[in-house]
């Protein structure tokens, strides 16, 4: 790929990029799209914008950038929680760090490649990015020093920054920890694997067992019962009553469904809101339904906090698979339907879902072969005879290689969040915010996987397979094809970083939704929509994939390293407004996303020393491989 394919591949997405931001600030303006940009306030407060004729309402501003960037950290704490803190620390971190590394890489390292072998350069729109990579310089050259010192210069700095970031981090966390009001979840531990007794049914069996060891601290315990057909009926039935209750008083008596669909309006009555009169027509009592089948799975509350932690992180049998517990999540983020899942087959289930990804990965094969074709021109002119022609067309030869690949990759990757989500459900997590975080490592793995192993290794299935089998050479096959494949990445990080984050403000699943449910439901009350939980799934695993990317090429092709500052500089603007505005705290964590960047900071820096690795394995493996670099970089 040449110089011009990646402008022609950045004039597109900057064109997608400021088009969505403009078409997001009109309709941030617009009364009835108050439920998709402004959940957070409808859930809160529930006011309402003007509804007033003004020209303004179409007209583009700034004015969302200016609030995001002087909306301080507390503010961000007090408003959407530990968690959202946690995300802005990442990208304030990422871009610190790869601030260093652009003015590092770019005033020494990137001159050192460009002048690095004795080659005729021709204008530097016509010029290849491999000429600005490490592969342009001459082996045993004497200006290696320069990559050396901006290798170790960045790893040193990455090393500080990441002290003083998680410091700084474990301390704002801790004193959440001991400044957040007293919750229920705090005091209780979720129990599971309760052994089986003939005498004694679950409940007395917990209830005897913590008696015995935590007397002075144990206070009660509830079994988790088999929801019957009866209570799930009651359940659907409670929730459309709250969904009627919803409405405006006028629409009580009369609501209008699907009118466009069914040719006239459909009315119902709500008859009365008194719940007493639905129980004295049941004609048995509720509290008949506690019969139900016992699960070896209980809530244990106890008297204080300390105790609950001690319960929770104490082994409390020979056997580690029974009397498990941890402590419990809050009632709102409990997955109920794993909780009935028997302890013993978890482990089963995590060795299954391991497999399922594994082949996942294999299978995603396929669509990663067919974009590396597409950066190959002359294997797929070779491969296709007819599209010789159309090759030739300088455009679309620069939209084939600069922008098309990274799009077909992107759009077979929307499958990948939603397939972990899956696997992380089939797991068995017990919490919706511990099935995040599952898929978020999963979603991650399976990105640095397939985005960069695979891509770089070959551009074909058996040429994947065979650099797998060679593992003796597999650091000098990563240092002679990581150069070719850096113009690939820096237009995945144009469209995957940049047009990404502004499909991420437009919202256009809940827009679509808004419109179905004011269009077509004719339901004229604004009500959160349920699209607002933020995605730590797909948004921390792209910044720590991002961050992965940088820290690989920042020294073999330093022009990545502007793309990836100003992704991190336009990602801390959209997820300031994001929760500033609409991202809901349903799912929580008190800052356990924490743990992901406390496993992957040491990562960072072994990111750092395979970095220096490739360098050197690149030397080594540059004189042999100079002649095929060539021809698979035209």
């Amino acid at each position: 790929m040449d110089v011009s394919a990646l402008l022609t591949s950045a004039g597109i997405n900057i064109s997608v990029t400021s088009l969505l931001l403009s078409v997001y600030s009109i309709l941030r303006k617009q009364p009835s799209n108050l439920s998709v940009y402004f959940g957070k306030r409808l859930a809160s407060v529930g006011n309402r914008l003007d509804d007033s004729f003004s020209l303004e309402r179409f007209a583009s501003s700034s004015s969302w950038i200016v609030k995001a960037w002087e909306t301080s950290e507390d503010e961000i704490l007090a408003i959407g929680g530990m968690d959202a803190v946690i995300i802005i620390r990442i990208i304030v971190f990422s871009i610190r760090i790869f601030s260093i590394a652009a003015i590092i890489c770019i005033l020494l390292v990137l001159p050192v490649n460009y002048y690095g072998n004795d080659i005729i350069h021709m204008e530097i729109s016509s010029e290849s990015l491999e000429v600005f990579t490490i592969a342009n310089v001459e082996e045993g050259s004497k200006w290696f020093w320069v990559h050396c010192l901006a290798l170790h210069v960045i790893s040193w700095s990455a090393c500080v920054l990441l002290y003083f970031e998680y410091k700084s981090i474990t301390r704002t966390r801790l004193a959440h920890i001991t400044g957040s009001p007293p919750d229920p979840s705090h005091f209780t531990v979720l129990v599971r694997a309760v052994p089986w007794s003939s005498e004694h049914s679950y409940s007395d069996s917990v209830k005897q067992f913590f008696m015995n060891y935590y007397s002075s601290s144990y206070l009660s315990h509830q079994i988790v019962y088999r929801a019957s057909t009866v209570r799930k009926l009651m359940n659907d039935a409670e929730n459309m009553c709250q969904l009627v209750k919803n409405f405006s008083t006028e629409e009580k008596s009369k609501l209008s469904l699907l009118p466009c669909l069914c040719g006239k309006p459909n009315s119902f009555e709500v008859l009365s809101d008194e719940s007493d009169s639905v129980r004295e027509n049941i004609g048995f009592d509720i509290s008949d339904l506690a019969s139900e089948k016992e699960y070896a799975v209980a809530f244990v509350y106890f008297k204080t906090r300390y105790a609950a932690i001690v319960a929770a992180e104490v082994l409390h049998s020979e056997n580690p698979m029974l009397w498990v517990t941890e402590l419990a999540p809050e009632p709102n983020d409990v997955l109920w339907s794993n909780l009935c899942i028997p302890y013993r087959q978890l482990w089963f289930r995590k060795i299954a879902i391991l497999l399922a990804a594994i082949a996942f990965m294999i299978v995603f094969l396929a669509p990663v072969a067919f974009v590396q074709g597409l950066t190959r021109l002359h294997q797929l002119s070779h491969a296709f005879p007819f599209l010789k022609g159309m090759f030739k067309q300088k455009y679309i030869k620069q939209l084939v290689t600069g922008y098309l690949p990274s799009v077909i990759l992107i759009l077979f990757q929307y499958a990948v969040p939603p397939t972990m989500m899956l696997f992380s459900t089939v797991e068995g997590s017990v919490s919706h915010s511990g099935r995040k975080r599952s898929a978020c490592i999963k979603v991650l793995s399976f990105t640095i996987w397939n985005v960069f192993f695979v891509n770089v290794l070959s551009g074909s299935i058996m040429g994947q397979l065979n650099a797998i089998s060679s593992v003796k050479i597999i650091l000098n096959q990563l240092a002679a094809a990581v150069p070719i494949q850096a113009s690939f990445f820096m237009t995945y990080v144009l469209t995957s970083g940049w047009a990404s984050l502004a499909v991420e403000m437009v919202q256009p699943l809940g827009l679509v939704y808004n419109t179905m449910k004011k269009c077509v439901c004719r339901i004229k009350e604004d009500q959160p929509n349920g699209f607002l939980s933020f995605p730590y799934h797909t948004e921390v695993s792209k910044l720590l994939m991002f961050g992965f990317l940088g820290f690989i090429c920042s020294v073999m092709a330093p022009l990545i390293l502007p793309l990836l500052l100003i992704y991190f500089v336009l990602a801390y603007l959209v997820y300031k407004n994001q929760v500033l505005t609409e991202m809901d705290r349903q799912d929580e964590q008190g800052g356990r996303m924490e743990e992901i960047y406390q496993q992957l900071r040491s990562a960072y820096c072994q990111f750092r020393l395979i970095s220096q690795d490739l360098c050197k394995s690149g030397r080594m493996d540059h004189q042999g491989d100079q002649n095929s670099i060539r021809i698979h970089s035209q």
